[in-house]
């Protein structure tokens, strides 16, 4: 009878640990560094980091599977850079904040920029004793309320590139997370990023994404990434045509608001991808129609698509 009930264990073990393993959704890393200041404990920045990548990896974000398994990796890969500019007292920190997020292609070991984004109020209050600890609803700490906004921000963008309006979701609750810490006053974590004062913040991230006179923004990534950049390998000129489509999106959107920080993070991450997909295209009108399409709603980059007529 025991060698029975041990055999059961073990099949179960077995079965377990053949199973596909699930994972958390981000693959996140984290560096942070001092831009003229000084710190005397180093341990510090090196708990820091490290409470702020378990935050990010190790929570449940959505009720979406994703895989680690062999080769297969679906976790979205996130970069986030802190620079940190200012400590006005003990354990209260001014920082600046650059995010990147990328997003493999289909059937290829190519990764593509899905977001890269500045933010320059990432203010926070951090004690390494202190668990950094989050709610969906309710306000803990900026720190927590910023990797949150982020975290629901990045997964939003992704699942809008792999169905119409697929992070609608995600982007409610980042929402919910920049509207309570707006309103907070819990700490001294003050912060105007959640609020409308500023242009260029993530108040104004969030409204471009969501503003129901720029869904152009959102059907232009589903065209531009699953209609697009996951069939270039198979359907190069089909792809092309897709993108066009897209970049036709955002720019009519753009027309509605011009510049917004949307369109300026999404061109600050493509730029250089769009022109080499488009230097190798063997339509020269098509070519020509870039280029026009791209000195309206892109012109700080115009000397880069210029590049794909040479």
């Amino acid at each position: 009878m025991r060698r029975n009930i041990l055999t059961l264990i073990g099949l179960l073990l077995g079965l377990l640990a053949a199973a596909p393993s699930q994972a958390t959704e981000l693959n996140a890393t984290v560096e942070i560094s001092l831009q003229n200041v000084t710190i005397t404990d180093q341990n510090i920045l090196a708990s820091m980091k490290k409470d702020m990548q378990d935050f990010l990896n190790t929570r449940t974000w959505t009720r979406q599977p994703y895989r680690v398994e062999g080769q297969i990796d679906e976790r979205i890969k996130v970069r986030m850079f802190v620079g940190i500019t200012a400590i006005p007292q003990n354990g209260s920190y001014q920082a600046t904040m650059r995010l990147i997020a990328t997003r493999p292609i289909y059937g290829t070991s190519y990764e593509t920029n899905l977001l890269n984004i500045n933010d320059r109020s990432f203010n926070f209050n951090y004690t390494p004793t202190t668990p950094l600890d989050f709610s969906p609803n309710s306000f803990v700490g900026n720190l927590a309320s910023l990797l949150g906004f982020y975290a629901y921000m990045v997964i939003g963008t992704d699942q809008d590139t792999f169905a119409r309006f697929g992070g609608s979701q995600y982007y409610d609750q980042a929402r919910i997370i920049e509207q309570y810490s707006a309103q907070q006053n819990v700490t001294n974590e003050s912060d105007p990023g959640w609020t409308d004062a500023g242009t260029r913040n993530r108040y104004w991230l969030l409204e471009n994404l969501t503003a129901p006179q720029l869904e152009g923004f959102r059907t232009a990534l589903y065209g531009y990434y699953r209609q697009g950049m996951d069939i270039f390998i198979q359907k190069p000129d089909e792809a092309r045509a897709s993108i066009m489509t897209a970049l036709g999106n955002i720019q009519k959107a753009n027309v509605q608001r011009p510049q917004t920080l949307f369109v300026r993070a999404f061109f600050d991450a493509k730029a250089d991808e769009i022109t080499n997909i488009f230097r190798t295209a063997p339509d020269a009108a098509q070519k020509q129609q870039l280029i026009t399409m791209m000195t309206d709603v892109d012109p700080g980059n115009l000397e880069k698509y210029q590049t794909i007529n040479r």
